[in-house]
């Protein structure tokens, strides 16, 4: 008896010990996460907020739906202890990592931490981010950068460096399988720029981010160079002059609203069907307004921009790399509810003219949407390829061909409207029949030709007095400057009334949807680069 009540009081003693201990750990556990949500600490935030911007975890919390963000790694601390750091270590390093639903729909998210070491990259701090992008593609979810970084973590050496490769290696494997988006939203240099350029889509916030290779100070010790970090890399330049980044936003809020509706457009992976949205715009109305909207002087210009809003559903248009290449037109759209990728020649801008930029822009975009199952419509009115030595001496007819390899590699849904011209090579790489268009239309006003009837007619009839000239020149488009020739051949499958491309369209989405092609097996095609 005296033995068992010896045994109950050591089990109470025991228990209030244990019970004691998994207070103080308890009470630990909860003083690691109010550092970790600290970040760099209050001063460091206040800093951050003075800079008009939100801190890593405030980015997460607009991005993604209410209470959804799961954190993964809030204890991860770096291991290095050189220079002091052994002395200097925060929760979570530098980067903020987890995934959370946006629009209901699973997504992947990282986000640099400025307010810890700068949000320099350290080796935990890629060790965090290759985590989630490898659950990512084991699941198909997209995965989501917010880029606010001073870089590689110099105390570290190579293995900041390393790190960098390891995600590196994961945007590439991911390519083609979910979709990446990086959103820049502070400094983001050196190393650090290449994960960016690899993501699908890159975004820009005006005036606080910037992207480049080398840093202002190492330029001006190497060429002499004064420059600023804005007229450097900053969005201005990557959205209108290098083609670096997709679009920019005026703010941390302002991008990051516009980041979830960008999404909506978006699959999860490549073995998804395309969302689909209730649609109130009714598919099969008809639109008046394009009957006249072809100027009835062949050269004059129009804005295709009107075409588009008035074909999609509820003038819903995101428009990607809208301040770049802009004779070319790209964005995602949606017809009777399904989202379809948009390629537009713009008559307003160099005629519509294929150039350099153009061809490159229009070929990654139509890459984009053959490997996520997105269908393509493609508008065309294009008098042909740019003319000029600068454009020959630069390899148009190479950055050309990755347009027409493009329209030609890809196997989903194809459909084209030739609103007016299609001339020489540019008529064959705009989604042509030829190159297995699907679907293929000409309005009336639609002209198919080796070229424009005032060229044709000063090669055919060369020698011949003005007056003959004019006269071959008015047979020539009397011939070729209309949609008949090409509809007897069979190159285009009708001409129909301008006011009824919607609904054709949005018949022969529908139609296409289970469409079944593959390429013949290979690892790869060699696409010129």
């Amino acid at each position: 008896m005296l033995l068992r009540i010896l045994n109950v009081r050591q089990y109470f003693f025991r228990s209030i010990k244990t019970t004691t201990h998994s207070i103080k750990t308890y009470e630990k556990i909860k003083e690691k996460r109010n550092e970790a949500l600290l970040g760099g600490g209050k001063e460091k935030i206040d800093n951050q907020h003075k800079k008009g911007k939100l801190t890593a975890r405030e980015r997460i919390n607009v991005l993604c739906d209410d209470d959804t963000f799961v954190e993964y790694d809030m204890f991860v601390q770096h291991t290095c202890i050189d220079f002091g750091m052994d002395k200097k270590k925060f929760s979570g390093d530098s980067v903020v990592t987890g995934h959370g639903l946006i629009n209901g729909r699973p997504a992947y998210v990282f986000s640099q931490d400025a307010t810890v070491f700068g949000g320099s990259l350290s080796r935990a701090h890629a060790n965090k981010i290759i985590k989630i992008m490898d659950q990512a593609i084991s699941v198909g979810a997209p995965v989501i950068g917010l880029n606010d970084s001073g870089g590689a973590r110099i105390q570290e050496g190579v293995d900041s460096l390393a790190g960098y490769a390891e995600i590196f290696q994961r945007n590439v494997l991911a390519s083609g399988v979910i979709p990446q988006i990086s959103l820049i939203m502070g400094p983001c240099a050196g190393g650090a720029v290449y994960s960016p350029a690899i993501t699908d889509f890159t975004f820009m916030v005006d005036h606080t981010s910037c992207l480049f290779v080398t840093g202002v100070d190492v330029i001006k010790s190497v060429t002499n160079e004064d420059v600023t970090s804005e007229q450097l890399g900053g969005s201005k330049v990557h959205t209108e002059i290098s083609g670096v980044a997709h679009k920019s936003f005026e703010n941390d809020i302002q991008a990051l609203l516009n980041l979830r509706e960008f999404l909506t457009f978006l699959p999860q992976n490549n073995m998804c069907s395309v969302p689909l949205r209730s649609c109130e715009d009714p598919w099969d109305r008809e639109v008046p307004f394009l009957e006249t909207m072809i100027p009835p002087i062949s050269s004059a210009a129009y804005d295709m921009l009107n075409v588009i809003l008035a074909l999609v559903d509820d003038r819903d248009f995101f428009e990607i790399m809208p301040k770049y290449a802009q004779n070319i037109i790209v964005g995602f759209a949606r017809m009777n509810g399904r989202t379809v990728g948009i390629v537009a020649n713009q008559p307003k801008v160099a005629a519509g003219c294929l150039d350099i930029n153009a061809s490159v822009k229009a070929a990654r975009f139509v890459r984009f949407c053959d490997a996520f199952n997105i269908s393509l419509i493609t508008l065309v009115d294009v008098p042909g390829f740019l003319p000029g030595v600068h454009q020959e001496h630069n390899g148009t007819i190479r950055h050309g061909a990755k347009l027409l390899f493009a329209y030609a590699e890809a196997t989903v849904p194809k459909l084209t409207v030739i609103t007016r011209k299609a001339y020489g090579g540019a008529y064959i790489t705009s989604s042509s029949k030829h190159l297995r268009g699907d679907v293929n239309y000409a309005w009336p006003s639609a002209e198919v030709a080796v070229m424009g009837a005032k060229s044709a007619a000063s090669v055919l009839y060369k020698g011949k007095s003005s007056e003959e000239a004019y006269i071959l020149e008015e047979e020539y488009r009397e011939k070729f400057a209309n949609p008949f020739p090409v509809a007897q051949k069979g190159y285009v499958d009708d001409i129909i009334e301008a006011k009824s491309t919607r609904w054709r369209l949005c018949r022969d989405l529908d139609l296409l949807a289970n469409k079944q092609l593959k390429n013949p097996p290979k690892k790869h095609g060699n696409i010129p680069l």
